[in-house]
């Protein structure tokens, strides 16, 4: 059963401290197979939003709390994140290519301050497959885990904060995305609207990602074919080690060609809530 509580806020934890030592995991090397208009030509955590893939807008949301040395779990046309990377940093310093000694040297970084590992997980392995691979680049404290495709105003420091303080194994955060369709209700013997909201938000919570998680965890997992979200999560949730951390600010994923169509405008329009640098 998955325990979910209103986390505490910034003030009652106080947030002058910050986890900047902490690893952050991003799962990025599945298909995309719902945005394979874009996903054919580049894996999904690579797909722009405002001219940068997705998977820079959530490392500069993770940047922007303090926590900048990431383990990227990469698979399905690894090639082109690890293409990018390289090519990121020279395109914003000032480098010297010195053709009499074959050297290049970089005069000044203008980059974000990031250790980013790129770690081959497989092309077919499942999620929770790709987290024990990376594992060995973890240490013996608790790391974040989020997916290659949601973005959020996510504090993230308020959801490290509540699950030190409850001792649990796994925190996942709890969001409540908006419905695809505008939804009435409908009486059993009359058959005209009694109410209409276009677009509400749901109900129920559903997993958002940005977890927190004690290396422990990573036992759950037995190998490539093991899912994360259902053995493994099953079973902490099973045994009391699940908490949710509850988000209700903005959060959305990435799914298909119309939620990438809905970021950009946002972007564009410069109302995204998160872009919170």
């Amino acid at each position: 059963m998955v325990t979910a509580i209103l986390a505490p806020t910034r003030e009652s934890l106080g947030h002058k401290h910050t986890e900047g030592d902490m690893k952050v995991m991003i799962l990025a090397g599945g298909f995309g197979s719902r945005i394979s208009e874009e996903s054919t030509i580049r894996p999904k955590p690579m797909v722009e939003i405002g001219n940068m893939p997705i998977l820079w807008h959530i490392m500069k949301i993770y940047s922007q709390h303090g926590l900048n040395d990431f383990i990227i779990c990469c698979g399905y046309k690894s090639e082109y994140i690890k293409e990018w990377f390289t090519h990121y940093r020279y395109r914003h310093a000032d480098v010297t290519f010195d053709f009499r000694k074959d050297a290049v040297e970089v005069q000044a970084n203008g980059v974000e301050p990031w250790r980013v590992t790129l770690v081959e997980t497989g092309a077919n392995t499942m999620t929770g497959g790709r987290i024990k691979r990376a594992a060995r680049y973890l240490d013996d404290e608790p790391f974040c885990l989020t997916y290659g495709d949601g973005v959020g105003n996510i504090d993230i420091q308020k959801a490290i904060q509540f699950h030190k303080c409850h001792g649990k194994l796994v925190t996942m955060t709890a969001v409540r995305p908006e419905a695809r369709f505008g939804v009435f209700r409908l009486d059993d013997n009359d058959l005209s609207v009694d109410s209409f909201k276009e677009k509400p938000r749901e109900a129920n919570y559903i997993n958002g990602g940005y977890f927190v998680i004690e290396p422990k965890a990573v036992d759950y997992i037995e190998g490539d074919e093991t899912s994360w979200e259902l053995g493994p999560m099953e079973r902490i949730a099973q045994d009391g080690q699940l908490m949710a951390n509850r988000h209700d600010g903005f959060w959305m994923a990435m799914d298909t060609l119309r939620d990438k169509i809905v970021l950009e405008k946002m972007w564009s329009e410069g109302n995204a809530p998160w872009k919170i640098w």
